[in-house]
């Protein structure tokens, strides 16, 4: 008898749960080791994202219709209590009986069968509700908005502090649901019309996505790692804030580029095709394996003008005069949590800590830009410490150095008032990953 779909979520998401795996990661793993149905593949991938997208608003919930504390609750116990939930309030495919009743089957499976009654008591009782509670926001906007979104009141307090309210509520709003894939066609080996054309051959759906320039949005793709196109590196995967931000600095053939921080490899691999291949690419990172990732990706792609250097960003001094220096570090990640919602979650997102580490990386690779060259700070991250605070500090700082125009393409919106040097991108207003972009140069 083969494995259920339920305990394959319900596996997934007591990886995440306990181990703190990547959810991406480890859903995609399952999936292959037991080679489900794309039926089968599909319920299982919305059960386990949405249980994590939801996990504050069903453990809100659960206080409400369970006699023991959720804190106090076996982790195990507590993802059957919250897959059952979900698919009661969230999977009208699911009829509640069933819902109830395969949340019990899932306890009995895995050495649970003690707790079956108190699952068919917990589960029964919110049917018979018939709808989810949430604070009253009068009491409290902070938490209101934390459970309504699940997402921790920090993060909440953090946006609304930075942002204001309806921009927060504009981000939280879109955390749920899986992102676009968008790809960047190599131009290297091909155009984006014949990469469409040969994408259709393999079953997948493809359409043209500017900007920026070469983009594509890819739907139905399965395994992308299987598609003929992928294997002959007609492309590689890359959200558009990554390739705007590659297109800001406008790497030029024959240039010498570093990439302070740059595995697995994406933005260097785009940046070696805007060079046309033609020039040199340092491509640094701190774990060897991660540079083997740049260095294979590199070879499927056709591209040979990279080179990979194993160093602490923050204090590499091996690095040669630039003409173009990517410094895309290490943050907190706050704009990638529809990607990853388990990111959410941590108790500890470094966003207090991060900016020192981000700035001294920014500093030490300013060492090495040539005069006149341009040099980009960016980050996956909505934290205006970790983004707008560090640029301006090191423009106070470092008088050799100017801010920088940055040229937004047709179609980029500003959601914020911010200099001209700094871009920060909202996932509801440009349907990119959020994202802060700035630039500036030597003088």
């Amino acid at each position: 008898m083969g494995i259920s779909a339920r305990q394959i979520a319900f596996q997934a998401l007591i990886s995440v749960e306990i181990d703190r795996s990547y959810s991406n990661i480890v859903l995609n793993n399952l999936l292959t080791d037991f080679d489900v149905d794309i039926i089968d593949k599909n319920f299982v991938s919305a059960l386990f994202y949405g249980v994590l997208e939801k996990k504050l608003l069903l453990d809100y919930n659960l206080s409400q219709f369970s006699d023991r504390p959720v804190n106090k609750l076996d982790s195990a116990l507590l993802v059957i209590l919250r897959m059952g939930l979900y698919q009661i309030f969230f999977m009208d495919s699911v009829p509640d009986r069933a819902a109830v009743n395969e949340c019990v089957n899932l306890c009995k499976a895995n050495k649970l069968n003690s707790a079956s009654g108190f699952v068919n008591a917990v589960l029964r009782s919110a049917s018979r509700a018939g709808k989810l509670s949430l604070p009253n926001p009068k009491k409290g906007k902070n938490k209101y908005l934390s459970i309504k979104y699940s997402c921790p009141e920090p993060i909440v307090r953090l946006w609304r502090t930075s942002y204001g309210d309806e921009l927060t509520v504009g981000m939280l709003s879109v955390l749920d649901g899986r992102p676009p894939i968008s790809a960047r066609v190599n131009t290297l080996r091909t155009t984006p019309d014949k990469l469409i054309a040969l994408l259709d051959e393999d079953g997948a759906e493809a359409e043209l996505s500017e900007p920026p320039e070469g983009r594509l949005l890819l739907r139905d793709t399965g395994a992308v790692e299987e598609l003929e196109a992928y294997r002959r590196g007609l492309f590689h995967i890359q959200d558009a804030a990554s390739q705007l931000c590659c297109g800001s600095l406008a790497p030029q053939p024959g240039q010498t580029v570093i990439d302070a921080c740059g595995a697995p490899g994406g933005k260097t691999f785009t940046m070696a095709e805007l060079m046309q291949n033609k020039g040199r690419i340092v491509c640094c990172d701190m774990y060897e394996n991660r540079l083997g990732m740049v260095r294979s990706g590199a070879e499927r792609l056709g591209i040979d003008i990279i080179g990979t250097v194993r160093a602490d960003a923050s204090r590499c001094e091996d690095f040669p005069a630039a003409d173009r220096i990517l410094c895309d570090v290490p943050c907190s990640g706050l704009g990638i949590i529809r990607r990853k919602p388990e990111l959410r979650y941590k108790t500890d997102t470094g966003a207090d800590t991060l900016p020192e580490t981000q700035y001294a990386i920014l500093c030490n690779c300013s060492q090495y830009l040539r005069s006149g060259g341009l040099l980009v700070y960016s980050t996956c991250t909505l934290n205006p410490a970790e983004n707008g605070d560090n640029i301006r500090r090191f423009l106070r700082e470092h008088e050799d150095f100017e801010a920088a125009e940055l040229s937004l393409p047709q179609g980029i919106k500003r959601g914020i008032d911010e200099p001209s040097n700094e871009l920060t991108l909202f996932p509801q207003i440009n349907g990119t990953d959020g994202f802060f972009i700035s630039m500036v140069r030597r003088k």
